[in-house]
């Protein structure tokens, strides 16, 4: 038992050192792909709907690409920092891009899983489907608010 504490331990490390802010969502995304991969299958007969490998490729291309996606928001996160560093600036930038698309990600992973639950046939408390599209709104009005002062810089 202690060498399988101390193997999660070095795990969860390696990956908090590597990931640092970022390690949560990701962790919670992988989650929720693999929960909604498997609620998507057992949704499928009730759909009326024949499992067949082309669409499962399609779904896991869908989730490789939500990778990406974080990869590039990384990519800002990093330029940032860097343009910071180099005006002269000792500032700590957080992955916050990367980190708000993981969000958002991980919200429309959730309102996938909860869609496939109801046409499994599982009721739903009525709040939780409108509580995770708020969260996916906020996040994305905050995303809007940036966009909206760059278009009152021109």
């Amino acid at each position: 038992m202690d060498k399988f504490k101390i193997f999660l331990t070095t795990i969860f490390g390696a990956l908090f050192s590597f990931f640092g802010l970022l390690t949560v969502p990701l962790i919670l995304l992988v989650s929720a792909n693999v929960i909604d991969y498997i609620t998507g299958l057992m949704a499928c007969p009730k759909r009326g709907e024949k499992i067949n490998s082309y669409k499962s490729f399609e779904g896991i291309k869908k989730k490789i690409t939500m990778y990406l996606l974080i990869v590039v928001g990384f990519m800002i996160d990093v330029l940032i920092l860097y343009s910071i560093e180099n005006l002269g600036f000792t500032f700590n930038f957080p992955t916050i891009i990367s980190c708000i698309v993981a969000v958002w990600l991980i919200c429309n992973e959730i309102i996938s899983i909860l869609e496939n639950l109801v046409d499994i046939g599982t009721p739903l408390p009525k709040f939780l489907l409108p509580l995770i599209k708020l969260i996916k709104s906020t996040t994305e009005t905050k995303i809007e608010i940036l966009e909206g002062d760059e278009e009152n810089d021109k």
